[in-house]
Parts: structure tokens; sequence; C-alpha cells
């Protein structure tokens, strides 16, 4: 029997929360609109949230092109930038985060 190694099983993490942090981001790109349109506000974190979907997105797919790789060195490569793809996108919600909550503060 097979038991995934440490690398392999941050791989399916990273696959698995970047798909759901996709999500998250669109439900809040949608939830941002409708306060803009009622509160008249405008904010550069509907921006930052659609750039943050594509790091995301990156990282997902990196995660999972590492998961059905064959080739070892292939495979450290797409773990490497799955791993940071996926740091970067963190940093990116909390600057928009950021923006966010101070557009809507300071209304």
């Amino acid at each position: 029997m097979h038991t995934p190694s440490l690398d392999e099983d941050m791989c399916v993490h990273i696959f698995t929360t970047s798909a759901a942090m996709i999500g998250v981001c669109m439900t809040v790109v949608g939830v941002l609109h409708v306060i803009i349109v009622l509160r008249k506000v405008d904010t550069f974190g509907d921006d930052l949230l659609c750039i943050n979907s594509l790091i995301y997105l990156a990282s997902c797919l990196s995660a999972y092109w590492a998961l059905r790789t064959r080739r070892r060195k292939r495979n450290r490569t797409l773990e490497w930038a799955a791993d940071w793809l996926f740091l970067l996108g963190l940093v990116v919600s909390t600057i928009a985060t950021a923006f966010i909550t101070w557009a809507v503060a300071g209304t």
C-alpha cells in the first residue's frame, strides 16, 4: 500500500484550498458589488480580488499538475510554484481585505 509523502499531501491541500479560495473571491466580489451600488462606494478591493482569484487558480493548477506528473524534477518545481503562489494569494487576500475595510468604513 502506498502512503503519500508529505509533499504529495501538501499538494492535495493546496489544490483543494486554492479551489475553495477562488469561490470565496467570487462570492466577495459579488457581495462587494452590491455594497458599491447601495453605498455608492468605490474600492480597489474588487480589482485585487479578481487578481487574487487568478493567483489562486495558478496555485491550484500547479498543485494539480504536480499531483499528475511522474517526473521528479518537474514535480518539485510545480510543488514549489504551488506553495509560493498560494502564499502570494494569502498576502493579496489580506491586502484586499484592508482596502475593502477602509473603503466601507470610510463611508
